[in-house]
């Protein structure tokens, strides 16, 4: 039963970061601002970001919940809390901010903290859970690809 607290914990939290993340965007894909930046040819629609976002979420609690079910640990704790900071401070630098070359940092690091995830944490209970990290781990190179056109382009 432990796990499924886990697992609504970091639903909230995961969430919550989205969120917070969204209103620190400052009209995000709406904006002036992004409208008028040359974007990849591979930039998908607005809804495909949703639909992205709520899956990668919904997965990525799942596979948390059963890392930290099975090796909870003050580390894992410190670099879950970076990895929420990095995804939620993103927003933040990319659209509030316009620092583009700052937020291709950001947005790397994040990517490297998800395939640390997948790298490390593999014992037996771990081994098929990790795949629930392909979601992540797939938008997250389409996004730094995207981040980086921008950086390049503008």
């Amino acid at each position: 039963m432990k796990r499924n607290y886990f697992f609504i914990f970091f639903l909230v939290i995961n969430f919550t970061g989205l969120a917070i993340g969204s209103w620190l965007m400052d009209g995000g894909s709406t904006g002036d601002w992004y409208n008028n930046l040359s974007k990849a040819p591979w930039t998908p629609t607005g809804w495909v970001f949703g639909a992205a976002w709520t899956t990668i979420m919904l997965t990525f609690s799942w596979y948390l919940a059963e890392l930290f079910f099975n090796r909870a640990s003050k580390f894992l704790w410190i670099l879950y809390g970076f990895q929420v900071l990095l995804n939620v401070s993103w927003n933040w630098i990319f659209f509030s901010q316009h620092l583009t070359n700052i937020a291709l940092v950001i947005i790397i690091l994040l990517t490297l903290v998800i395939f640390y995830y997948f790298i490390t944490f593999r014992n037996d209970r771990l081994k098929t859970a990790k795949y629930l990290l392909l979601p992540y781990m797939i938008w997250l190179c389409i996004a730094t690809s995207l981040n980086a056109y921008i950086v390049i382009n503008n």
